[in-house]
């Protein structure tokens, strides 16, 4: 009795050590994820000579609103902001009216020519036409310096289509098919009274997919939006923070005169605590958004795991 009382003890304190080393790497990545977030937040709220020099750890120093003042006075942030929020939102309608339709007709193994079909795609995420060839190809569409450009081009991702695939073949038993084939249902019939209802957690998880994609996208615009009034906001943050351009608008540079100009180097030092601002401002949607389709999310990543 009282060695297995002391196995009994021993066992505790094995799985108490466990738990307690569990818990404190899962801290040490909860503070390392959060830390460069955080620091953000309050570097945005601190005054910026503080903040370039290594000063705010914890709490903000000099706590004020200017950098947030400066991006709401700069109208050329706003219009991105604006293009952005519409790339997403008609981007990501555009994405799913492509993906959700195939990807219910590639779970269909038995359709006539599946395997071909298959290939097809695979083969296209592997192989591209290239810079030059898609450049002349877009051109030919007229859509160079054209918005549209951010919104139908790689309307249709591989992975994303087959992880939909596999959902609408392991998450919806056959069995429904046949009832609705039975009650006279048509293939459209099917897809949108059975497949479409039941594809939530899949719609959520796609939708967060592209969503994400269209509003960290630059490269499109970069490449094929010369005209400043489409660019995104990423075209925009990327001028303030890689290629160190003023952070104050035209008009606001046009409004200075020589009696302003010693204050200058206070409205370029100001960049470095907008810099966090606009990250954070460009970040708050998708930090929004994701708590309410968390748990689609990772019950999506979890799909084809297991069959059965």
């Amino acid at each position: 009795m009282d060695t297995a009382i002391q196995r009994q003890k021993k066992k505790t304190r094995k799985v108490g050590l466990f738990d307690f080393v569990n818990i404190a790497l899962l801290l040490l990545l909860t503070f390392i994820c959060f830390y460069p977030l955080f620091f953000t937040v309050i570097a945005s709220f601190s005054d910026y000579v503080p903040v370039a020099t290594g000063q705010v750890n914890l709490w903000p120093i000099g706590f004020q609103t200017t950098a947030y003042q400066a991006v709401f006075e700069n109208p050329e942030i706003w219009r991105g902001y604006l293009n952005t929020i519409l790339y997403t939102v008609f981007g990501t309608a555009f994405n799913l009216l492509l993906t959700i339709p195939t990807a219910y007709v590639m779970s269909k193994k038995k359709m006539f020519g599946h395997k071909v079909i298959s290939w097809y795609f695979l083969i296209t995420m592997y192989f591209h036409g290239g810079m030059a060839a898609t450049y002349l190809l877009y051109k030919d569409l007229n859509l160079i310096n054209n918005p549209l450009v951010m919104v139908v081009t790689g309307g249709l991702s591989i992975y994303n289509m087959i992880v939909t695939r596999t959902y609408f073949t392991n998450s919806i038993p056959d069995s429904l098919y046949e009832a609705g084939r039975i009650d006279g249902s048509s293939e459209f019939g099917l897809f949108f009274r059975i497949a479409l209802p039941l594809s939530g957690p899949i719609l959520a998880v796609m939708a967060l997919y592209y969503a994400v994609g269209h509003w960290n996208s630059y490269w499109n615009a970069m490449m094929y939006l010369s005209n400043r009034a489409y660019h995104p906001l990423s075209l925009v943050l990327r001028r303030i923070l890689i290629l160190n351009e003023s952070a104050l608008s035209e008009d606001q540079l046009g409004m200075l005169d020589p009696e302003t100009i010693a204050d200058m180097a206070r409205r370029a030092n100001l960049a470095v605590v907008m810099k966090y601002a606009l990250v954070l401002i460009s970040s708050a949607p998708m930090l929004i958004a994701y708590p309410f389709v968390q748990k689609y999310f990772v019950k999506g990543m979890m799909i084809g795991s297991v069959k059965g």
